[in-house]
């Protein structure tokens, strides 16, 4: 009876770790038929094979190209990461800022980001000062938010306890509320990377000279659509990775939280 219940144990597991390897392939196999037999035209949709050709003859010059949107997704991130943990402590603590200050949250991530992006070029000009602006303003949101959350999560009776023990407000966040919003922070990071990147592209279809949504214009231009679905599935998988970093990062920051998972699901 054990030896049957790990083995359809094992076998579901097996099953959970192929099943969207599966999903994916048969999708593949669909898109390359319907390319292939004529149902839907190649220069409206490439097929599989096409665009792995066009990624692999171009990669080269996209990894120039990524070199430049990573720097200002990075830095955009830092900042937004920066900007995000300053104002989710400042509503923590002052009910006042969170009653005026949330709303004003809400309302910048409404507005769609290529409205925003002519804007703000008209405003700071065709350098990098825009990018980045529009990448801190699709990042700080999921951080501040996350962190806001995490705060308020925090075990109310170890609050009280370190109170009574004499502690101040600062070393009650540091000590319970800055922990116990690790796992809401690291959820947070994971939307704003892969945001980070796609606000990177988003702003580099403005203008410039260098960078994945300058490429991506440009092929467009030149309708080599083969070109294009490659730099997408370029930065699907830029964004994928960089989420995996995260998750790494988290489990290093948290190996109790790691531990705590692996109980659970044993």
């Amino acid at each position: 009876m054990v030896v049957c219940l790990l083995l359809t144990k094992k076998l579901l597991n097996i099953i959970n770790k192929i099943s969207p390897v599966l999903a994916i392939g048969i999708l593949l196999i669909l898109w390359q038929v319907l390319s292939v037999t004529g149902v839907v035209p190649k220069f409206m949709l490439p097929s599989p094979v096409d665009v792995v050709w066009a990624f692999v003859n171009d990669f080269p010059l996209l990894m120039e190209h990524a070199k430049t949107t990573l720097a200002e997704a990075f830095l955009g991130l830092v900042i937004g990461t920066a900007i995000g943990f300053v104002i989710a402590v400042v509503m923590d603590h002052f009910p006042i800022f969170y009653k005026s200050i949330y709303p004003i949250l809400v309302l910048t991530q409404t507005v769609p980001t290529v409205a925003i992006a002519p804007l703000l070029v008209l405003w700071l000009g065709y350098g990098i000062l825009p990018k980045i602006t529009l990448i801190v303003i699709t990042t700080f949101f999921p951080i501040a938010i996350g962190l806001l959350d995490g705060f308020r999560s925090a075990d109310p009776d170890a609050m009280n306890l370190l109170k009574a023990m004499g502690a101040n407000r600062v070393q009650c966040f540091m000590h319970i509320k800055f922990p116990s919003s690790l796992s809401h922070f690291f959820a947070g990071l994971q939307i704003s990377v892969s945001y980070s990147v796609v606000g990177a592209v988003v702003s580099e279809w403005l203008g410039g000279f260098t960078g994945l949504g300058v490429y991506m214009t440009r092929v467009r231009k030149s309708y080599s659509f083969d070109k294009m679905f490659a730099v997408i599935f370029f930065i699907s998988i830029i964004s994928l990775l960089l989420m995996f970093l995260v998750s790494k990062l988290k489990d290093t920051a948290m190996p109790w939280d790691k531990s705590k998972n692996k109980n659970e699901t044993n």
